[in-house]
């Protein structure tokens, strides 16, 4: 099998004008609301919410990732061409890039090879200014409050110390992780401690990727929490009276945007929250979008099924009232010869043994699934360093847990790779045997949902408090929040707290460090171990390799 080597694929696509693509999802030019030639947004008018039959709902996640990834997108847009070639009308739904990876060192997320959405570039740079509006409405509330906090005569009481909402910035940036503001004189506000967290950890990205409406989304800006006044009780967004003016500037992002594959099928990008620091789906407008307009809606969940998974399911699902109908985990041969023992600069060399042992995660991510009473199939997504005996044992360890695995071949070939595991999606989707059901209840105490994601989930056998968690815990439970689900913050590298624990680890305790919580997302932040809000660039940034030529010609971008 030959693999693509061009970059410049996506830059050579042969694209139809978006007013094409959204008529073969039944979209008039009139609904659409372009943004050039290339790009529109979509008026949640069209959202079905009784539409029967619904389409069905596909959910892609993988097993635990190397740094770069192992290609969700590219199979989630490879599947999405593949079911459209064998006569399903079929949609991909995934989330907007950050700008954080892009130039750090994952670079973009628009698919890869000849299994992409274009434009590209646009796509994975400022595409129709969703992040900018997100970031926007965060730092305002983070304005409003400072400007409170000054104000001699229209202060509500907010105690500095107590704040805790943070500015946000769409960039890798570790050194305004922890900052002082309000330096240099009363003019300039009152001095007190800060700090940026990267776009898509923003409570304000995870709000509107779990709206269900613009009113939901006031509803949910209204309940977030600021801090506390000198008395002590509770601040919230709504007490500064700046619900309306955020909802302002979200009144474009909140619609869902239309694009396009590489084999011109319609593909929606709506929502990018990391699954490491937040929920990691798509937002559920754009879900529901996908459904109302679709036999097959194909979306994608962040990093390894014990996170993007297991919040798509407990948190989006629960929240919107979803149910899957099929899962696809994306393995690969490198990705499993990594948590056999393999160096980064040993993933594309061929090892049996390396394979072997690191099929134990696969088996993990396998059970995850089953746990939530969902069907599944593995796609194996194709290298050119794969051996035909290093599949066989990836289909041998499947076959043996009761689940079909496929080689999926989207990035070489586009939807010609992948039409048998789109056949496989579709006898999973429509066999009936998907019953959906979440990990825990709301109802249940906080340490018993956290106990229960780790234990199940991670296969943990514990679980620690700091002394620090502990005394947050307690402040959770008083204002009211401990019938929220729980968002995990994790390191993606494990399925333990530890990056270093590969494979499938055993006999180990995750460690809660702090805890956040988001009240108009609705859901509770536990922070595992080291994992950071704001990233940092690696040694060698992503952004160092690319540049743009006097046409206007981008290299270096994929």
């Amino acid at each position: 099998m030959d693999f693509p080597t061009d970059l410049n694929i996506a830059q050579r696509a042969s694209m139809q004008p978006i007013t094409e693509v959204a008529k073969k999802l039944g979209i008039s030019p009139e609904d659409l609301e372009p943004y050039g030639k290339y790009k529109a947004k979509l008026p949640l008018s069209l959202i079905k919410e009784t539409s029967s039959p619904r389409g069905k709902l596909v959910l892609v996640t993988a097993i635990t990732p190397t740094p770069a990834g192992e290609g969700k997108t590219t199979v989630s847009i490879g599947l999405t061409e593949g079911l459209n070639k064998i006569g399903k009308r079929a949609i991909a739904v995934l989330r907007e890039p950050s700008l954080g990876p892009v130039f750090g060192i994952k670079g973009g997320a628009a698919g890869g090879g000849y299994s992409q959405v274009v434009p590209m570039e646009d796509i994975n740079l400022h595409f129709t200014g969703d992040f900018a509006a997100i970031e926007k409405a965060n730092n305002l509330l983070s304005a409003v409050i400072d400007n409170n906090i000054q104000s001699k005569t229209h202060s509500i009481g907010i105690d500095p110390r107590t704040v805790v909402w943070k500015r946000v910035m769409d960039m890798n940036d570790r050194a305004l992780r922890h900052i002082v503001v309000g330096l240099g004189g009363t003019a300039n506000g009152v001095p007190r401690e800060d700090g940026f967290n990267i776009t898509p950890a923003s409570e304000i990205m995870a709000i509107l990727c779990l709206a269900e409406s613009f009113s939901d989304l006031k509803r949910r800006l209204g309940n977030i929490y600021i801090g506390k006044k000198f008395d002590g009780t509770p601040v919230f967004a709504r007490d500064l009276k700046a619900v309306g003016a955020m909802a302002l500037l979200l009144k474009d992002a909140i619609k869902p945007n239309l694009v396009q594959t590489l084999e011109n099928n319609p593909a929606i990008i709506h929502g990018g929250p990391f699954a490491s620091i937040a929920q990691g789906t798509n937002s559920v407008l754009a879900t529901k979008l996908g459904l109302s307009l679709a036999d097959y809606t194909v979306t994608e969940a962040g990093f390894g099924a014990d996170l993007g998974a297991e919040k798509f399911f407990d948190i989006k699902c629960t929240s919107a009232g979803l149910a899957p109908d099929a899962v696809v985990i994306v393995a690969t041969v490198r990705a499993l010869r990594h948590h056999g023992g393999a160096k980064k600069d040993e993933y594309n060399t061929p090892s049996t043994e390396r394979v072997a042992l690191g099929l134990p995660n696969l088996e993990k991510h396998i059970e995850n699934i089953q746990l939530f009473g969902v069907e599944c199939v593995v796609a194996i997504n194709a290298f050119p360093s794969d051996t035909p005996e290093e599949v066989a044992l990836i289909e041998q360890c499947c076959a043996a847990k009761g689940v079909r695995a496929i080689v999926s071949r989207g990035f070489a070939e586009g939807g010609k790779g992948t039409q048998a595991l789109a056949e496989a999606v579709v006898a999973l989707a429509e066999n009936g045997k998907s019953h959906f059901r979440p990990l825990y209840r709301n109802e249940d105490s906080i340490e018993d949902k956290i106990s229960c994601i780790a234990t199940k989930i991670y296969g943990a056998s514990g679980v620690v408090y700091s002394s620090k968690a502990q005394k947050e815990l307690k402040e959770i439970k008083k204002l009211g929040f401990d019938t929220l689900p729980v968002c995990m913050v994790k390191t993606p590298k494990s399925l333990s707290d530890d990056e270093k624990k590969l494979s499938r680890p055993r006999q180990f305790e995750i460690t809660v460090r702090e805890f956040e919580f988001a009240s108009g997302a609705g859901f509770v932040i536990p922070i595992l171990g080291d994992t950071m809000r704001m990233p940092g660039l690696p040694s060698v940034p992503a952004a160092e390799a690319m540049d743009i030529d006097d046409n206007g010609v981008i290299t270096g971008l994929s």
